[in-house]
Protein backbone atom coordinates (compact mmCIF):
# COMPACT_ATOMS: atom_id res chain seq x y z
CA UNK A 1 0.00 0.00 0.00
CA UNK A 2 0.92 3.47 -0.47
CA UNK A 3 2.04 5.95 2.04
CA UNK A 4 1.32 9.20 1.44
CA UNK A 5 1.80 10.25 5.06
CA UNK A 6 1.24 14.18 4.31
CA UNK A 7 4.77 14.39 2.79
CA UNK A 8 6.18 15.66 -0.99
CA UNK A 9 5.98 12.68 -2.70
CA UNK A 10 3.74 9.52 -2.52
CA UNK A 11 6.26 6.30 -2.00
CA UNK A 12 5.88 2.78 -0.20
CA UNK A 13 8.11 1.98 2.94
CA UNK A 14 10.09 -1.12 4.15
CA UNK A 15 10.75 -0.06 7.52
CA UNK A 16 14.26 -1.48 9.43
CA UNK A 17 14.87 -3.98 12.22
CA UNK A 18 16.67 -1.73 13.80
CA UNK A 19 16.38 1.92 15.16
CA UNK A 20 18.45 4.87 13.32
CA UNK A 21 18.84 2.61 10.26
CA UNK A 22 20.21 3.97 7.24
CA UNK A 23 18.06 5.04 4.35
CA UNK A 24 18.02 3.75 0.55
CA UNK A 25 15.72 5.95 -1.35
CA UNK A 26 14.64 4.59 -4.26
CA UNK A 27 14.03 6.67 -7.72
CA UNK A 28 11.87 4.77 -10.33
CA UNK A 29 12.27 5.29 -14.45
CA UNK A 30 9.96 6.80 -16.91
CA UNK A 31 6.92 5.88 -17.17
CA UNK A 32 7.22 3.61 -14.12
CA UNK A 33 6.38 3.71 -10.51
CA UNK A 34 6.42 3.33 -6.96
CA UNK A 35 5.92 -0.34 -6.94
CA UNK A 36 9.10 -1.04 -9.62
CA UNK A 37 11.74 -1.13 -7.71
CA UNK A 38 10.42 -1.57 -4.47
CA UNK A 39 10.99 -5.25 -5.67
CA UNK A 40 13.91 -5.03 -4.83
CA UNK A 41 13.16 -4.77 -1.02
CA UNK A 42 13.22 -8.53 0.11
CA UNK A 43 16.32 -8.96 -0.68
CA UNK A 44 18.36 -6.07 0.53
CA UNK A 45 19.36 -6.68 4.02
CA UNK A 46 16.66 -5.67 6.83
CA UNK A 47 18.67 -3.10 8.59
CA UNK A 48 18.15 -0.91 5.81
CA UNK A 49 15.01 1.33 6.10
CA UNK A 50 13.84 1.24 2.30
CA UNK A 51 11.80 4.12 0.87
CA UNK A 52 10.58 3.82 -2.58
CA UNK A 53 8.76 7.29 -4.08
CA UNK A 54 6.76 7.56 -6.85
CA UNK A 55 7.61 10.81 -9.15
CA UNK A 56 5.35 13.64 -9.70
CA UNK A 57 4.20 13.93 -13.55
CA UNK A 58 1.16 11.27 -13.72
CA UNK A 59 1.21 8.88 -16.76
CA UNK A 60 -1.60 7.25 -16.91
CA UNK A 61 -3.10 4.30 -17.02
CA UNK A 62 -0.54 3.29 -13.89
CA UNK A 63 2.90 5.20 -14.35
CA UNK A 64 4.44 8.41 -13.13
CA UNK A 65 7.80 10.46 -14.72
CA UNK A 66 9.87 12.89 -13.37
CA UNK A 67 10.12 15.10 -15.83
CA UNK A 68 8.64 14.94 -19.31
CA UNK A 69 10.72 13.55 -22.71
CA UNK A 70 9.30 15.09 -25.58
CA UNK A 71 9.06 14.84 -29.60
CA UNK A 72 10.17 17.58 -32.33
CA UNK A 73 9.04 17.86 -35.46
CA UNK A 74 11.83 15.87 -36.78
CA UNK A 75 11.05 13.12 -34.41
CA UNK A 76 14.12 13.74 -32.36
CA UNK A 77 13.49 13.36 -28.55
CA UNK A 78 14.26 16.27 -25.53
CA UNK A 79 13.64 16.77 -22.01
CA UNK A 80 11.73 18.85 -20.14
CA UNK A 81 14.21 20.47 -17.55
CA UNK A 82 12.71 22.94 -15.63
CA UNK A 83 10.29 19.81 -15.05
CA UNK A 84 13.48 17.63 -13.76
CA UNK A 85 14.77 20.53 -11.74
CA UNK A 86 11.69 20.82 -10.05
CA UNK A 87 11.82 17.38 -8.99
CA UNK A 88 15.28 17.80 -8.08
CA UNK A 89 14.19 20.40 -5.70
CA UNK A 90 10.89 17.97 -4.94
CA UNK A 91 13.22 15.19 -3.88
CA UNK A 92 15.26 17.34 -1.51
CA UNK A 93 12.07 18.45 0.26
CA UNK A 94 11.08 14.62 0.46
CA UNK A 95 14.55 13.88 1.74
CA UNK A 96 14.42 16.41 4.92
CA UNK A 97 11.03 15.22 5.42
CA UNK A 98 11.76 11.69 5.58
CA UNK A 99 14.66 12.62 8.53
CA UNK A 100 11.20 13.94 10.84
CA UNK A 101 9.17 11.32 9.71
CA UNK A 102 11.08 8.23 10.14
CA UNK A 103 13.78 6.52 12.49
CA UNK A 104 16.56 7.15 10.04
CA UNK A 105 19.83 7.83 10.47
CA UNK A 106 20.24 11.59 8.57
CA UNK A 107 24.04 11.13 8.24
CA UNK A 108 23.74 7.63 6.24
CA UNK A 109 21.58 8.60 3.68
CA UNK A 110 21.64 6.80 0.34
CA UNK A 111 19.80 6.84 -3.08
CA UNK A 112 19.52 4.30 -5.86
CA UNK A 113 17.60 5.64 -9.01
CA UNK A 114 17.05 3.14 -12.68
CA UNK A 115 17.21 5.42 -15.43
CA UNK A 116 15.30 8.55 -15.54
CA UNK A 117 15.74 7.84 -11.48
CA UNK A 118 19.51 7.53 -12.18
CA UNK A 119 19.70 10.91 -14.25
CA UNK A 120 18.29 12.78 -10.82
CA UNK A 121 20.39 10.81 -8.99
CA UNK A 122 23.26 11.82 -10.37
CA UNK A 123 22.03 15.32 -10.52
CA UNK A 124 21.09 15.73 -6.87
CA UNK A 125 24.51 14.24 -5.82
CA UNK A 126 26.71 15.65 -8.04
CA UNK A 127 25.19 19.41 -7.18
CA UNK A 128 25.79 18.74 -3.45
CA UNK A 129 28.23 15.78 -2.31
CA UNK A 130 27.46 15.76 1.00
CA UNK A 131 23.75 14.79 0.30
CA UNK A 132 23.78 11.40 0.31
CA UNK A 133 26.36 9.09 1.33
CA UNK A 134 26.03 6.55 -1.37
CA UNK A 135 24.48 6.29 -4.93
CA UNK A 136 23.67 3.69 -6.87
CA UNK A 137 23.01 4.56 -11.03
CA UNK A 138 21.71 2.21 -12.87
CA UNK A 139 21.03 2.47 -16.66
CA UNK A 140 21.17 6.28 -16.83
CA UNK A 141 23.75 8.63 -17.65
CA UNK A 142 25.19 12.24 -16.24
CA UNK A 143 23.02 14.97 -17.66
CA UNK A 144 25.65 17.88 -17.12
CA UNK A 145 22.65 20.50 -17.78
CA UNK A 146 21.04 19.41 -14.66
CA UNK A 147 24.38 19.34 -12.25
CA UNK A 148 24.39 22.64 -10.37
CA UNK A 149 27.25 25.37 -10.58
CA UNK A 150 29.36 22.64 -13.13
CA UNK A 151 32.38 24.39 -12.71
CA UNK A 152 32.78 24.52 -9.21
CA UNK A 153 32.38 20.43 -8.85
CA UNK A 154 35.98 19.75 -8.65
CA UNK A 155 36.30 21.79 -5.79
CA UNK A 156 33.20 20.62 -4.14
CA UNK A 157 34.16 17.02 -4.13
CA UNK A 158 37.79 17.73 -2.58
CA UNK A 159 36.18 20.32 0.35
CA UNK A 160 33.74 16.91 1.27
CA UNK A 161 34.93 15.34 3.72
CA UNK A 162 32.74 12.63 2.81
CA UNK A 163 32.30 13.38 -0.71
CA UNK A 164 29.64 10.55 -2.43
CA UNK A 165 30.51 7.14 -3.46
CA UNK A 166 29.23 5.55 -6.75
CA UNK A 167 27.55 2.28 -8.53
CA UNK A 168 27.65 3.01 -11.82
CA UNK A 169 25.54 -0.07 -14.07
CA UNK A 170 24.66 0.00 -17.75
CA UNK A 171 23.69 -2.85 -20.08
CA UNK A 172 25.54 -2.75 -23.12
CA UNK A 173 23.05 -3.53 -25.22
CA UNK A 174 20.56 -0.74 -23.92
CA UNK A 175 18.17 -0.09 -26.49
CA UNK A 176 16.72 3.28 -24.51
CA UNK A 177 20.10 4.94 -23.32
CA UNK A 178 22.52 3.95 -25.40
CA UNK A 179 25.62 2.81 -23.17
CA UNK A 180 28.34 5.40 -24.77
CA UNK A 181 26.27 7.33 -22.97
CA UNK A 182 26.51 5.64 -19.87
CA UNK A 183 30.64 5.56 -19.85
CA UNK A 184 30.43 9.40 -20.26
CA UNK A 185 30.10 9.62 -16.36
CA UNK A 186 33.85 7.88 -16.08
CA UNK A 187 35.95 10.78 -16.87
CA UNK A 188 33.95 13.05 -15.16
CA UNK A 189 34.31 10.59 -11.78
CA UNK A 190 37.86 10.60 -12.59
CA UNK A 191 37.55 14.37 -12.94
CA UNK A 192 35.79 14.37 -9.54
CA UNK A 193 38.15 11.89 -7.86
CA UNK A 194 34.81 10.21 -6.66
CA UNK A 195 34.91 7.10 -5.14
CA UNK A 196 33.41 4.71 -7.89
CA UNK A 197 33.02 1.55 -10.03
CA UNK A 198 31.67 1.07 -13.49
CA UNK A 199 30.22 -2.39 -14.33
CA UNK A 200 28.25 -3.56 -17.41
CA UNK A 201 26.39 -5.79 -18.62
CA UNK A 202 25.41 -8.04 -22.13
CA UNK A 203 21.70 -6.99 -21.13
CA UNK A 204 19.03 -4.32 -22.49
CA UNK A 205 18.00 -1.18 -20.32
CA UNK A 206 16.78 -3.73 -17.03
CA UNK A 207 18.92 -4.79 -14.37
CA UNK A 208 20.19 -8.16 -15.03
CA UNK A 209 20.37 -10.43 -12.30
CA UNK A 210 23.69 -10.26 -11.94
CA UNK A 211 23.60 -6.23 -11.80
CA UNK A 212 21.27 -6.77 -9.12
CA UNK A 213 23.52 -9.25 -6.94
CA UNK A 214 26.91 -7.09 -7.49
CA UNK A 215 25.24 -3.88 -6.93
CA UNK A 216 23.11 -5.23 -3.15
CA UNK A 217 27.10 -6.64 -2.65
CA UNK A 218 28.51 -3.16 -2.91
CA UNK A 219 26.06 -1.53 -1.56
CA UNK A 220 25.70 -3.44 1.99
CA UNK A 221 29.44 -3.38 2.30
CA UNK A 222 28.97 0.62 2.21
CA UNK A 223 26.20 1.43 4.13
Amino acid sequence: MTDTNNLSLQHRIRPANQENAPLLLLLHGYGSNEDDLFSFSPELDEGIFIVSARAPYDLPPYGAAWYAINFDAAGGKFSDLDQARKSMQLIRTFVDELKTAYDIDPENLNILGFSQGAILSYALSLSDPNLFKNVVAMSGYVNEDLVEDRAGLNARFRESENPTNYFISHGTMDQVIPFDWAKKAIPLMDEARADYVFKDYPAGHGVARDNFYDMKKWLEERI
